[in-house]
Formats: C-alpha cells, structure tokens, sequence
C-alpha cells in the first residue's frame, strides 16, 4: 500500500470566513496536509489549495472530501488532482 498526494481546493461559504481559523481545523482534522495557499477567486473571495497526503487505499480521497465539507465556513471541498 503506498501514499497518494491529493490537491484539493476548499471552497469557503463567503469572503467573512476567518481563512486562518478554517486553515487550523483543516489541520486537525486531516493530519496528512502538506501545504495550505490561499488562491484569489474574485469580488474578496479566496479558496484554499491544499495538499494532501493519503494512504492508496479505496474510499480514502471520498473520506477527506466529507471531513474537509463538514467543516464550518467550507462551501464544498472538491479534489483537483488525483495522479
């Protein structure tokens, strides 16, 4: 079993969300972050591009979509990039 690096970008609910706040429970919850950037969208909006390091294992990558879109503030949580 090896380990796979997703790059995830987290959609927050509105341009009021606290990015510093929701990048610390992003960390809490999901321990293989490797990077967190902050990516301009528009109109004061910003996403977060994450890397995320997982185990290959089945069901992984939709377990980290649900952790990341339960997350107060979080829009949705979407996988940009899965090699």
């Amino acid at each position: 079993m090896g380990n796979v690096a997703l790059i995830i970008r987290v959609m927050p609910e509105s341009p009021e969300v606290d990015l510093d706040a929701l990048k610390g429970e992003i960390k809490s919850v999901l321990p293989g972050v490797q990077q967190i950037v902050e990516e301009p969208i528009g109109f004061g909006l910003k996403a977060l591009k994450l890397v995320v390091v997982v185990t290959d294992q089945g069901g992984e990558t939709d377990s980290v979509e649900e952790k990341l879109g339960g997350l107060k503030g979080v829009e949705r949580a979407e996988i940009v990039n899965l090699p």
